[in-house]
């Protein structure tokens, strides 16, 4: 059976290897990014998506249509993150934060049940410790993503007649290029590197679709980053 698969933020760091995965364990990938993704298969579709756009999310699953109408797994994944005090933090920062981590699932899954196969869809969500840990410096980030929990938890029931499975992933912070333009001091030594993260990943997409994962939380062995 031919397994199809969208990923969200595929043009960097976590979302490029979920994608480089799937398509090396039979998926065809759907890619939605603003930059595009260096990935040369061809069962890979690179299509431009601005998650926080509702016209952009609509051409994106346009686009996707004229290869299926079975979507069996979702990866949202694709977010920002800002560390800044509140003091210095502007209000269109924080609006920005919004409509990319919370606003942005919202519309790629309002636009996606036509495409859910009973029993067989699976939604994986990237959320982070900081959709239920709150960190300094990262308010807008904490705000968003702990909106994108209740978002999740709420259409969780409402597809509940679907038999879609969900899993919340809460991983601590990640070694990827993201940091690099935060401007943290963190050491890098005391994150997860993207090896981790993928290690858990493939894990649950091997598991028998008899099980669920709803949450996941995983840290380095030194606990959460501060």
């Amino acid at each position: 059976m031919q397994r199809f698969a969208i990923v969200t933020g595929s043009s960097s760091g976590l979302g490029l290897e979920v994608a480089k995965f799937l398509l090396s364990n039979g998926y065809t990938v759907f890619g939605g990014s603003r930059s595009g993704t260096d990935i040369e298969n061809e069962n890979f579709y690179d299509v431009e998506l601005d998650i926080s756009s509702e016209e952009s999310v609509e051409e994106f699953y346009e686009t996707v249509r004229e290869y299926t109408d079975k979507i069996h797994l979702v990866v949202n994944n694709a977010g920002i993150c800002e560390m800044v005090s509140v003091a210095d933090m502007t209000a269109e920062s924080f609006e920005e934060h919004l409509a990319i981590n919370t606003l942005g699932p919202f519309l790629l899954f309002k636009n996606l049940e036509s495409f859910l196969v009973k029993e067989q869809t699976h939604i994986i969500s990237v959320l982070s410790t900081a959709a239920h840990y709150g960190y300094p410096n990262v308010s807008a980030y904490n705000a968003s993503k702990f909106g994108q929990l209740g978002f999740m938890e709420s259409l969780k029931k409402e597809w509940k007649d679907h038999k879609v499975r969900f899993t919340n992933l809460f991983p601590g912070a990640i070694d990827t290029p993201l940091w690099n333009k935060m401007g943290a001091k963190f050491s890098r030594e005391k994150m997860l590197k993207v090896q981790d993260f993928m290690s858990v990943f493939t894990y649950i997409v091997h598991a028998p679709t008899t099980i669920q994962f709803p949450e996941i939380t995983f840290l380095h062995r030194e606990g959460y980053l501060e």
